[in-house]
Order: structure tokens, then sequence, then C-alpha cells
């Protein structure tokens, strides 16, 4: 009797007792950055109908029961700009979304403030940045995820590959939503570049808005699998034969500079 009330005693306490890693932090089913591309190649246009996009989905009835049928019935979201390599805002902080309400107020402010496209596009910068707030908050997240939309490859900081494995080592998923904009696309195959140089992690997935006009369709899809338990969405695997170079878009930029700017 006395070693079975022992062993309750040390279960009782082993239990509450945190590790020291998640004490004082807030249990949420995902910790979700979401990343959008500000940079020139995106004019005012398509970046309003960008926040537009978020805006919508994040408000959207689907995307609310997502979040509500998970684990915890919450997530933790915040809201990042981006551009060249220092070129990070973050727009709207972290927000725990558990309700219609809260989620109409993450919505608000993510359209709150209009902002102008600057020079640059830096897909590791913005990876970065995004490991640097998961890292910092105030959340512990059964799964932590970065959602990156942009319409064109790195062409800025250091190579995407760098930036994705560290991402992958500390068990960050990085899911894409690659915009494909007909007639004005940096890169003909940028869903590729997406699917095999970008994203990363268990369950990982690129999916591609054809077009700004699609963008708020895309990312609602998009953030109802990130939220739901297990996603159905499968990434396109990298293989062997890939003919993807995950450097294109730092050699046409180098291209650019040699041809316009010889002096340099």
């Amino acid at each position: 009797m006395n070693r079975f009330l022992t062993f309750i005693t040390v279960v009782a306490l082993g239990c509450s007792i945190m590790p020291a890693s998640t004490a004082g932090l807030v249990e949420v089913d995902v910790e979700l950055v979401l990343a959008a591309d500000v940079s020139r190649s995106m004019n005012t246009t398509e970046l309003k109908m960008q926040r537009d996009g978020y805006a919508a989905a994040l408000s959207d009835p689907s995307f609310i029961r997502a979040v509500q049928g998970g684990m915890l019935g919450r997530i933790a979201v915040t809201y990042v700009e981006w551009a060249g390599a220092d070129r990070q805002n973050v727009v709207v902080d972290w927000r725990v979304i558990d309700s219609a309400q809260s989620a109409r107020e993450f919505a608000l402010k993510v359209n709150a403030t209009a902002r102008d496209p600057a020079r640059g596009t830096s897909i590791s910068g913005a990876l970065d940045f995004g490991l640097r707030l998961i890292d910092s908050n105030a959340f512990e997240g059964l799964r932590k995820v970065i959602d990156i939309s942009g319409d064109g490859p790195n062409n800025a900081g250091r190579p995407i590959l760098l930036a994705r494995a560290d991402a992958a080592a500390k068990g960050v998923v990085i899911n894409g939503l690659p915009i494909i904009v007909p007639g004005a696309a940096v890169i003909d195959n940028l869903d590729d570049y997406y699917a095999e140089c970008v994203i990363t992690g268990p369950g990982a997935f690129s999916l591609p808005a054809y077009g700004i006009e699609e963008f708020a369709l895309a990312i609602r899809r998009k953030l109802i699998l990130e939220v739901s338990a297990a996603p159905t969405a499968s990434p396109k695997v990298l293989s062997i034969a890939s003919t993807v170079d995950c450097l294109i878009g730092e050699k046409l930029r180098l291209r650019y500079y040699d041809r316009y700017y010889p002096e340099l």
C-alpha cells in the first residue's frame, strides 16, 4: 500500500512540473506565422487583394470551425509582410484566435494599414524572421508553421535551402502559397520552385494561386488545412531528377545588374 501511495505521489509530482521551455507559456494547437510578400513585383492593387484575401480567409466561418475543432480549440497567429533581406514588418503581433470574434478582430488589423512595395525578395529572410518570432513568443504550439506567400523566387539574403534547413531542424513546418500572375511571372515554374525549394516538414504543402484573383480562395483552403489536425494535402517531394534550380532568383538578379549596372 505504501509503495502504491509513493507511486501515485511521484506521478502527481511529475505531472505538475512543466519543462522549463514551456513553463508559463499558453498552449495552442498551432503557432502560425503568416508571411506575405510585399516586394516591388507586387503592385498596389495586388498588395491590397493579398491583404483582403488574408482578411477574408481569417474571418471565414469554415476557418473558424477548423480552429475550434482542434484539440485545444485555439491557435496563435501573427501576420508579417516582407520583401528584401532586412525588410520584415510585423503588421499584427501574436494573438489567440479561438472564436469568430477574435478572428474578425485579427482580420480587421490585417487590413488596417496599407503599405507600399519594397525592394528585394528574400524568402530566406522571411523564414529566419518567422523562426525568431516563434522562438520568442508566449505560446507553445502542438505544431509550429510558417505560411509564406509570394510571386517570385528568393533573390536576396542567404540561400533559401539554408533557411529551410534551419526551420526543419527546429521542427517548424513551412507551407507555401506561390502567386502565379499570368504574363508577369518572374519564373515559369514558381509552383515547382516553392514545392521543391521552400516547403519542408511533416505534412508540408504548396498550394498555388493562379492570379491574385484566386488568392482569397487559395489562402482560405490553405489556412483550413494548416489548422486542421491532419492536413490532407501532400507535398511534392523533391526527386533526384529534379530540374528546379533553387538559386534561380539570385542568378536572375545578378544578370539584371550585369546588364543594367555593369559598372558595379
